[in-house]
């Protein structure tokens, strides 16, 4: 070949070869269409080319599916950009690369030249935020694209001039997999071939400003690294086949309004630990926890938030990783096995929701692309005070669809049986623990977030409309009305809301010395007031036994024998008071001091009679709320409540009875809040014939003086209280009857 001819096929090489700028921002990091330079380009008539970008490869060729060489690449830029013709082939066509590495030579696919990988409807769909299985598109899942196995991953960032995929499988490079922009939705999509499940990866994004971003966690990744490490992590896309049938046929019934619902709040990471300091995985969790839940009589465990969080500290109510089940405890697919085990033993599986703030960290939401995109820019509207944390923006469709999709996430791939939503008053009010002029008014001047009570009111449409038989709750501490009224009605469409009024109250009845009880009997008599103005929950919860509060038994006033005393009283007013039930873990054996979430809780105290005692008092309050009608049938119903006596102040005794369906049998309980044994005090009941005795939280076995009425009392055909029997009790000290009729 001649000098002339050599100079003319170098020129007509370098015209097929892209812009020199074009390069110059590939190997920069800095190209924000990489399809546009990397990959097969030309063809159909016009001369094929092939451009790769590989650093610190010595050598590149194109091969077909066999091996067999197509053509050698020449390196066209110093920081090893490759670029060459394929004869007679068309863009479309099946190639690999022959890379050959210092140390090393390889066949390895090209991801530039695979289609996208998310469909025209599911962009659509995202870009008017109206996607609710979002997780199947956004975040990583393992594909086959053209009998290829990889990872497609897939990021929400509009305002991004860039993004890019890194991990170990790239040496956390961003200039190696940059992604390509979908173009209507703000979605970055890349298929990269050859990785599989337990890769380790974040993006890269260069922002708005062209300044480049911490690496970012995905926020719809499925799996986490331990942390403190906040990689994501390539999850398993195909779940295990569940074993929980039976109870998804039964779960409506179970957690209707009418149904016994007793809750066990806990914290996975110090319920127990290993050895004295490790936290127990989902599996030992599983063949520890849901037996003990199931022997003590409870229906369902809470969890305490068990999204991914990067600070023990914050017990998860500052997540990450919405999507991603803690890492803490394994992985995934061990969590799904926890929840079938408990639906295996008939027990519901609660967790805790967190919608409304997130933490700052640098690889979370914050500033995600550079720009508010999650949260509010404003921090009068974007940032919490009280926890130094951001607001979501509900006012923003994908972020909206983001939050809605995460709901329904939990009930669809790991058959969750309710959401307690955390914080909602936090959510409903502009000025929520803000001083005047710290807050932005809504669209009429008021202080109601208008977007947020949109969005409660989606969330619970869409969780009993495409998840029957599941509960959510509220963590609602004002009056806002209708909390747990359908939304057709006006309401927010919550099934259940907590009631911290009662809970505030009861508490601070019990803490007051029995001899000034007399003075505060409303504070236990006030709650019946509302009691049926909502779906209540009484909770007792992990709030009441933190930040210098002591334990539930610590709360108590007297002696040793009198606060154990006063423990079992005033759970026998609670599991038999109108509402479902809470009980945060250690309250059930009367846990001393206060609870710390870096150790177990306490059971070598479960040695000592009188903590066993409370236990086993726990225990039979369980068995007879699920096992007597009137105690759970109506709750939450006004029809299934009646005082016998509320106004014996000067005794500190209450009296009541509960009611089922018809045919069921009515329930006397009373109450006896002073050292005092009472004899001979007469009580009205609607009929004759023996009352037993069904619970005595002054029994012996419980750690009691075993004062009461020899298990069974006849009434007497003496009108008392209005009604036509009376019996003739004798009232154990700090003690609480549950009597039923034979």
């Amino acid at each position: 070949m001649t000098t002339a001819e050599t100079l003319e096929k170098a020129k007509s090489k370098t015209e097929q070869n892209p812009a020199p700028g074009a390069i110059q921002a590939i190997v920069e990091g800095r190209h924000g269409d990489p399809f546009a330079v990397l990959g097969p380009h030309g063809g159909s008539g016009a001369p094929l080319t092939v451009n790769v970008f590989l650093p610190t490869a010595d050598a590149v060729e194109v091969v077909d599916a066999e091996g067999n060489s197509l053509a050698s690449l020449q390196r066209i830029h110093d920081a090893g950009f490759f670029s060459g013709e394929v004869a007679e082939k068309t863009p479309g066509f099946t190639y690999r690369l022959k890379v050959r590495w210092p140390a090393a030579e390889e066949i390895r696919e090209d991801p530039y030249r695979f289609p996208p990988t998310i469909g025209d409807l599911d962009i659509h769909l995202l870009g008017e935020g109206r996607h609710l299985r979002l997780y199947d598109v956004l975040g990583a899942h393992l594909r086959v694209i053209e009998g290829v196995s990889g990872v497609a991953f897939a990021v929400w960032a509009p305002n991004a001039k860039r993004v890019s995929v890194v991990g170990s499988f790239n040496h956390w490079d961003g200039r190696i997999h940059p992604m390509r922009l979908r173009h209507g939705s703000g979605v970055w999509e890349l298929f990269v071939p050859g990785i599989g499940p337990g890769e380790l990866y974040k993006y890269e994004i260069i922002g708005a400003d062209g300044s480049r971003l911490p690496l970012k966690a995905d926020p719809v990744g499925l799996a986490s690294e331990h942390p403190p490490e906040t990689a994501s992590k390539v999850a398993r896309s195909d779940p295990l086949p569940w074993k929980d049938e039976g109870w998804l046929k039964t779960r409506e019934q179970a957690q209707a309004l009418g149904a016994p619902v007793s809750i066990y709040e806990c914290h996975l990471g110090s319920w127990a630990r290993q050895d004295g300091w490790r936290m127990l995985n989902w599996d030992e969790l599983g063949e520890r926890l849901i037996p003990y839940v199931s022997d003590m009589g409870f229906t369902h465990i809470e969890c305490l938030p068990i999204s991914e969080f990067p600070f023990d500290g914050s017990w998860g109510y500052q997540p990450i990783g919405l999507f991603a089940p803690t890492s803490r405890f394994g992985s995934p697919e061990a969590f799904q096995r926890f929840v079938e085990k408990a639906h295996q033993a008939g027990i519901g599986v609660i967790i805790d929701w967190v919608p409304g703030h997130f933490p700052t960290d640098a690889h979370g939401l914050g500033n995600f692309d550079g720009t508010a995109l999650y949260e509010h820019a404003d921090p009068r509207q974007g940032f919490h005070k009280d926890w130094s944390t951001l607001i979501y923006n509900y006012g923003r469709r994908e972020v909206l669809n983001f939050l809605l999709a995460n709901a329904l996430y939990w009930l669809d791939k790991f058959h969750i049986d309710g959401l307690r939503v955390d914080a909602v008053a936090s959510m409903l009010y502009l000025d929520y623990s803000r001083q005047p002029g710290e807050w932005v008014p809504n669209m009429y001047g008021g202080n109601e977030n208008l977007e947020a009570v949109s969005f409660l009111k989606q969330l619970n449409e869409l969780a009993y409309g495409h998840f029957p038989g599941t509960i959510t709750v509220a963590e609602e501490s004002t009056a806002w009305p209708s909390v747990s009224r359908p939304t057709y009605l006006g309401g927010l469409g919550f099934g259940y809301k907590w009631n911290m009024g009662w809970m505030h109250d009861t508490l601070s009845y019990m803490s007051h010395e029995p001899i000034h009880r007399r003075f505060h009997q409303n504070q236990l008599t006030f709650g019946l007031l509302y009691a049926f103005s909502e779906n209540f929950v009484l909770p007792l919860s992990h709030d009441e036994v933190v930040h210098g509060k002591g334990s539930l038994l610590g709360r108590m006033p007297g002696d040793r024998w009198q606060k154990f005393a006063n423990l079992r009283a005033y759970f026998g007013f609670m599991w038999t008071h109108p509402g479902k039930k809470l009980l945060f873990m250690g309250g059930e054996f009367g846990q001393e001091r206060e609870w710390n979430h870096d150790a177990s809780l306490d059971w070598h105290l479960l040695d000592d009679p009188m903590h066993r005692g409370v236990q086993k008092l726990v225990r039979d309050l369980n068995g007879a709320y699920r096992s007597l009608p009137a105690l759970h049938a109506k709750d939450c119903d006004p029809s299934g409540f009646q005082w016998v006596d509320a106004s014996d102040s000067e005794n500190s005794v209450i009296c009541y009875l509960r009611f089922g369906n018809d045919g069921d049998k009515p329930v006397l309980v009373v109450s006896n809040f002073t050292p005092i044994v009472r004899h001979d005090y007469r009580i009205g009941v609607p009929q004759g014939g023996l009352w037993h005795e069904r619970v005595n939280t002054d029994a012996a076995d419980y750690g009691g003086s075993g004062v009461g009425n020899g298990g069974a009392v006849r009434a007497d055909e003496a009108s008392w209280h209005g009604r036509s029997h009376s019996l003739c009790l004798t009232l154990p000290p700090l003690a609480t009857l549950v009597l039923e009729p034979e």
